[in-house]
């Protein structure tokens, strides 16, 4: 079992002038504290106009910076959002390859193409083309990380002549590549491009282990018919983390957050009306979370098994690694007897304060990581010789690098 840490870059109303200034401080801070404590991923999102919930509308920016303040841990975009309205393929493909020089290789590669209609509407985009937006500017942004030059691309939603995009990565042929997912479908589509699973769903281990069983089943299958030059066949879940000794503080300090978190999405993807710079979302929660499936009350129960969900009376109430050691490391048992490659925690969320945070990380790594990453490597290795063949059949039916044609010229002539 691999550890990531995922950031949105929450903030809750009311902000002060010096509140976003100081949330990516912190966040730097915490990242590079994980990277010292031997935790794997840093994933980062990217979204635009998603106030309160995710101030993260340049992630590249933030990796960059990330990048020269860590050594080891991989620098993972959660996601890049692929559709050319958002980012034109060519620039995409230009940061990502930078990054990855910038960071000696430790680039992931996460895609996705957003279902927020703040995102789709602010951009212009129409719900009904962003899957195939996300296909098409994949497409284009590998072979562009990878062709010497670019052959070119006439498509439906871009269009690029023949050229050399530089640099190219220090990882050969790219980075690992990743889409967000958010259900079964997204996950076995996932597999059918050979590429990695970032679950964004809190799924209990049973449920997982079905999504993880689909998921290695499709690499290992004639449908997998890979996106790009090389497989990067991992399924990672993600979760809330709060660790402390005792289960009401660690209760006290992360459950309003991770409550907040689910809430905040919610609002923005499923039933919330916003007026930009307007609506306060803290406020609303606080008044409605119990309604919406955020009760306190039922989540707060001491002396229970850890679940991404626990059940009551109708209600769901998310809770995920909030605990203490002991109950962080059965629920991760579960996670890796499922099959589940990586569990990413998330810990900046809501008004979650960032000495707790670093208390929580260093506590994990101190009281429940050594059990697993003990094993890690050993795993992976094993994985790799399990899945040789059905990586080598799979990229046989991947087509090949172009070549331009060998008469195309750029003409150096200003025109006037």
């Amino acid at each position: 079992m691999r550890f990531g840490i995922f950031y949105e870059h929450q903030l809750p109303r009311p902000w002060g002038p010096d509140d976003e200034h100081r949330l990516l401080k912190d966040a730097l801070e915490q990242v590079e504290l994980a990277d010292q404590l031997g935790i794997d991923y840093l994933w980062l999102v990217e979204h635009h106009f998603l106030e309160e919930y995710s101030h993260s509308s340049a992630p590249e920016v933030f990796l960059a910076a990330a990048s020269q303040r860590t050594s080891r841990v991989r620098l993972g975009h959660g996601i890049v959002q692929l559709p050319p309205a958002y980012n034109h393929p060519a620039r995409v493909a230009e940061r990502i390859a930078t990054l990855d020089l910038l960071s000696d290789g430790r680039v992931e590669f996460g895609t996705g193409e957003s279902s927020s209609e703040a995102e789709l509407g602010g951009f212009g985009i129409a719900r009904e083309d962003k899957r195939a937006q996300w296909e098409e500017a994949l497409e284009v942004v590998t072979r562009m990380l990878v062709e010497e030059p670019f052959a070119g691309h006439q498509g439906k939603f871009v269009e690029v002549p023949p050229r050399n995009v530089v640099p190219k990565p220090l990882q050969r042929p790219h980075p690992p590549l990743w889409v967000a997912c958010s259900r079964r479908e997204t996950i076995h589509l996932a597999a059918t491009k050979g590429i990695g699973a970032l679950s964004f769903s809190f799924i209990e281990p049973p449920r997982a282990k079905e999504w993880v069983d689909d998921y290695y089943a499709t690499i290992a299958s004639e449908a997998c018919v890979p996106a790009g030059f090389a497989l990067n066949p991992q399924v990672a879940c993600v979760l809330p983390l709060m660790c402390h000794e005792d289960e009401e503080t660690a209760i006290d300090r992360g459950l309003d957050g991770a409550h907040f978190f689910g809430y905040a999405l919610a609002h923005y993807y499923v039933f919330g009306t916003h007026r930009p710079g307007v609506t306060n979302i803290w406020e609303e929660f606080q008044a409605n979370r119990s309604s919406f499936g955020f009760d306190r009350q039922i989540a707060a129960q001491t002396g229970v098994e850890l679940g991404a969900q626990l059940l009551q009376e109708g209600l769901g109430s998310l809770r995920g690694a909030i605990g203490t050691p002991a109950q962080i490391r059965d629920l991760i048992r579960g996670y890796q007897a499922a099959g589940v490659d990586q569990l990413v925690f998330v810990s900046q969320a809501g008004r979650t304060r960032h000495e707790h945070i670093c208390e929580s990380l260093e506590l994990f790594a101190r009281e429940v990581m050594p059990e697993f990453a003990e094993q890690a490597d050993e795993q992976d290795r094993d994985k790799a010789e399990r899945l040789a063949g059905a990586v080598e059949a799979a990229l046989a039916r991947r087509d090949p690098p172009r070549t331009p044609p060998a008469d195309y010229t750029i003409s150096g002539a200003m025109q006037f």
